[in-house]
């Protein structure tokens, strides 16, 4: 009984001496700025924290900037014994509050922005950006970019930038926002960037000062697509981006508090506050797990010996701050803000911030960051349209430009509204883009007419690029080239049409045949040579049946029957191939038709025969050819291709002034386009054209001497147009495409690409091409010339023959002629009378007739016929009288 009353006793000394040795109320001081919601949520705070030990409040709302109200509050409440203080500072009196905690070792717990320092006692709440910063900035592959910064929070932050682009070769331009900048030099600062090309912006600076940054940006109307910003803030889901929404700015951000959690949501129903008031919150959290795990621990806190001694020389630090600052920094909890931890120089640890990104739907989470796996990417695309950034839920604005075939008025547009006004190639196009990507659109005409180039001395884009770049237009469906200098200010999908820079010249007219066209299969010197060697073979013909003796054969003059009637033997010799029948023989022989005279020799006969090899070739050659030229009627053409163009100086040549075609030929390192362009440059008068229509124009007036240098399937289409009096000549001098053009950063970009890869796919675009090139075409189809190259021959293609024919047939009855009076002259003389024309040519008919007639008989193993013999009478020619001339025939 006795030792159980010791035991009571000695239990409840103890338990005395500990209830008396630790606090059962603690004094926790606190300083906000005033007009600050900080001290609602740190009363908020401990009214959640009653467990014993009792957090006391001793709040003090003071001018944070001002170091003699920073002094005398920080004092006060170190003269009333608190035991740490929760509270915010300024850049001008952080230094002085960091004196003073080490000199007094009373631990600070701040949520305010994180600083570098060594002192312990400054527990500081807020996570520092600058590794997660630089892991982002790694990420998105900057390498020039501005920081924008508030110098009470940025300088940290600043510096650590600094020394990793001195690493990294980075082009860091920074930017003071606190160096006395209004709102109109904030605005001249963005315009001075603007012309520098600096889109990428690192904003950081406080939630308040980021929300009218963002607002001043956006009321600028521009166009933002083309800019990223990241903001270096841990409260992305706090900010306001109503107005960058709209334009479709690249916004990222970081957010510490996860509202998905739902401690967190039911505090922020309870008070609505952005993440620095959830880091006060976790700071009084703090505070009481750690003055609970000192009263678990035993350890003696109290304050009742050196209280009020704030300003001694020299200070007198208290004891009991190391326990509390070791409490403080040990502490592991789950807060509002997440997991908080410290190290040892009192800085937050072990944390993860969400990375986030402002899509047209809102906020989106992209990924995450921490210090064991740094920067994780978690954005996964869906492909599902009708889920992708809610694109049904807007009309998007389609610009292109009235070009035909691909965007064309109707003829009764005047009563039509809206994309009903259009046809063409785009305007399909357009329809099956929003039809499988799953938006609504209008399409507007481009105001200035242009494609789009960059003003050399403005700087400023035109064009259906500048509608894009400027944020006047979501979607460009028309044939715009994709080119270098358009992909660094919008983005394009894949190519829907591939083509290349070709040359336009006016068709030649058609060549007529020539009245002796059919000599053209053979060239005019091969045409010499024959009849050089058709002369040359009879003259050697001639010469060999000369020298030959097997060409000489007897001729008896009488025959057998003169023998038998006792007449004297007439015996010669004669050579049937004299220079004539040599001659007539060679053309017998060229024109495959033989005469009734041979060679008997060798020598002879090979003559003959190797002339007849010669005209088979020949002749079979030139059948050959005649077929194909009697029956085309060829185009001859000046120009071939871009080499033809460069070294001549009669046809003209030129561009489309503006277009990339121009810039292609400005731009490129080969010899024969930079001849080109140093003549286009320097012609006089200007090659240039400001539209299409008008180089086609000037192609067809020009009468052969100016060719246009356009796209090539522009060309195609002209050629298929009336008057069908172009033509591409050539190959195509490069490769390009034409792609669907979008803003930078669009949320259309992936979706449009993707319908784009579908249709080509479905072979929807050479459908699409083939209907309004072709089928629409007014020149027939690309068949249609074969036709008429095979059509039946007219009288032109032969009129030369038949000329040769009637000439020839002419040519004969005037020798025949000449012939006929060259006898009769020698008639008329060889009789020496002098008598009438009738009688000299009743004489030269009879001389002809009895001259054969002796020269011909009957009878004989080859043939030959015998003349009868005439009486004298009738062979006594002069004696012919005027009124009769007889002709006794006796044994006739």
């Amino acid at each position: 009984m006795q030792r159980s009353f010791t035991l009571v006793f000695v239990s409840f000394c103890v338990g005395f001496c500990y209830g008396s040795s630790f606090p059962s109320n603690i004094n926790i001081g606190g300083l906000f700025p005033k007009g600050s919601h900080e001290n609602e949520v740190f009363h908020f705070a401990l009214s959640h924290h009653q467990d014993i030990p009792r957090l006391v409040p001793q709040v003090d709302m003071v001018d944070t900037a001002s170091s003699f109200a920073m002094t005398y509050a920080f004092c006060s409440q170190f003269s009333k014994g608190v035991y740490a203080i929760i509270g915010l500072y300024d850049r001008k009196t952080m230094n002085m509050l960091m004196s003073f905690c080490g000199a007094l070792h009373v631990c600070f717990v701040t949520p305010s922005f994180p600083i570098e320092t060594n002192n312990q006692f400054v527990i500081q709440l807020r996570p520092e950006l600058q590794e997660p910063l630089i892991a982002l900035i790694q990420h998105y592959k900057w390498t020039k970019f501005v920081y924008m910064y508030s110098s009470h929070s940025g300088l940290t932050v600043l510096q650590k930038i600094l020394d990793t682009a001195a690493e990294k070769t980075w082009q860091v331009t920074s930017v003071n926002l606190d160096s006395g900048m209004d709102q109109t030099a904030f605005l001249k600062v963005v315009q001075d960037l603007e012309k520098k090309k600096e889109y990428n912006i690192i904003l950081d600076c406080e939630l308040e000062r980021l929300n009218m940054i963002l607002n001043l940006i956006a009321a600028q109307k521009k166009n933002l697509k083309k800019y990223h910003y990241i903001l270096a803030n841990l409260g992305f889901l706090d900010m306001n981006f109503t107005e960058f929404q709209k334009s479709g700015a690249n916004i990222t951000g970081f957010q510490l508090m996860n509202y998905s959690d739902e401690n967190v949501s039911k505090a922020i129903e309870e008070w609505r506050s952005p993440y620095s008031r959830a880091l006060t919150y976790d700071g009084v959290s703090v505070m009481a797990t750690a003055f609970q795990n000192l009263r678990k621990q035993r350890i003696d806190i109290s304050r009742r010996g050196n209280a009020g001694e704030c300003l001694a020389n020299p200070p007198a630090p208290w004891g009991q701050g190391i326990d509390i600052q070791r409490a403080l920094q040990q502490v592991r909890i789950e807060g509002l803000t997440g997991h908080v931890q410290f190290n040892e120089k009192g800085h937050r640890t072990n944390f993860t911030v969400s990375i986030m990104e402002l899509s047209p739907s809102g906020p989106l989470k992209v990924g995450y960051w921490n210090e064991n796996e740094n920067y994780v990417n978690t954005a996964v695309y869906t492909p599902v349209v009708e889920e992708f950034f809610g694109l049904q839920n807007r009309t998007y604005v389609v610009t292109t430009i009235l070009e035909s075939p691909y965007v064309m008025l109707k003829k009764n547009h005047e009563q039509l509204v809206g994309n009903d006004k259009y046809e063409g190639y785009c305007v399909e196009l357009a329809a099956e883009i929003a039809k499988h990507v799953g938006y609504t659109y209008k399409l507007e005409v481009v105001s200035d007419g242009k494609y789009g180039a960059r003003d050399a001395e403005s700087k400023m884009w035109n064009g259906m690029v500048g509608e894009l770049v400027y944020g006047k237009a979501d979607v460009a469906v028309a044939p715009l080239t994709i080119t270098l200098v358009r992909e660094e200010v919008i983005d394009f999908s894949k190519p829907f049409m591939s083509l290349g820079i070709s040359i336009m010249i006016k068709k030649p007219t058609k060549s007529k045949p020539g009245v002796f066209s059919f000599l053209d299969p053979l060239a005019y010197e091969i045409w010499m040579c024959i009849v050089f060697a058709y002369i040359g073979v009879s003259v050697v013909l001639f010469l060999v049946s000369r020298f030959s003796p097997y060409e000489w054969q007897g001729d008896d003059s009488d025959g057998e029957e003169g023998q038998g009637q006792g007449q004297g033997q007439n015996e010669g010799h004669t050579n049937e191939f004299g220079i004539f029948n040599s001659l007539w023989f060679s053309l017998g022989a060229f024109m495959q038709q033989g005469c009734d005279i041979s060679p008997r020799s060798l020598s002879g006969r090979i003559v003959g025969g190797v002339w007849w090899f010669f005209t088979l070739i020949i002749i079979s050659s030139y059948t050959a050819n005649l077929a194909a030229f009697l029956t085309v009627e060829r185009m001859v053409s000046p120009i071939e291709s871009a080499e033809d163009l460069a070294k001549q100086t009669e046809i003209a040549y030129g561009t489309l002034d503006g277009g990339s075609t121009k810039e292609f030929f400005r731009r490129s390192k080969i010899a024969v386009f930079e001849k080109m362009w140093s003549y286009m440059k320097s012609a006089d008068p200007s090659v240039f054209v400001k539209t299409t229509d008008e180089g086609v124009v000037r192609v067809r007036k020009s009468k052969g001497r100016y060719a246009y240098l356009l796209e090539s399937t522009m060309n195609e289409y002209i050629e298929q147009r009336k008057p069908c009096d172009t033509m591409k000549v050539g190959g195509n001098l490069d490769s390009k495409g034409y792609g669907i053009a979008t803003p930078k950063g669009s949320a259309l970009r992936i979706p449009v690409n993707l319908a784009v890869l579908k249709l080509n796919e479905q072979a929807v675009l050479d459908k699409l091409k083939n209907k309004w090139w072709y089928d629409k075409g007014e020149c027939g189809s690309k068949d249609s010339g074969r036709k008429d190259k095979t059509s039946a021959l007219s009288l032109s293609n032969v009129a030369g023959v038949f000329y040769i024919l009637i000439g020839g047939l002419g040519l004969a009855m005037l020798v025949a002629l000449v012939e006929f009076c060259y006898k009769s002259r020698i008639e008329s003389r060889r009789m020496k009378v002098s008598a009438g024309l009738q009688q000299i040519i009743d004489a030269a008919m009879l001389s002809s007739t009895l001259s054969r007639m002796t020269r011909t008989g009957s009878g004989g193993e080859n043939g030959r016929l015998v003349a009868h013999d005439f009486p004298k009478a009738a062979q006594t020619l002069p004696c012919m009288s005027q009124a009769g001339m007889g002709l006794s025939t006796t044994g006739m």
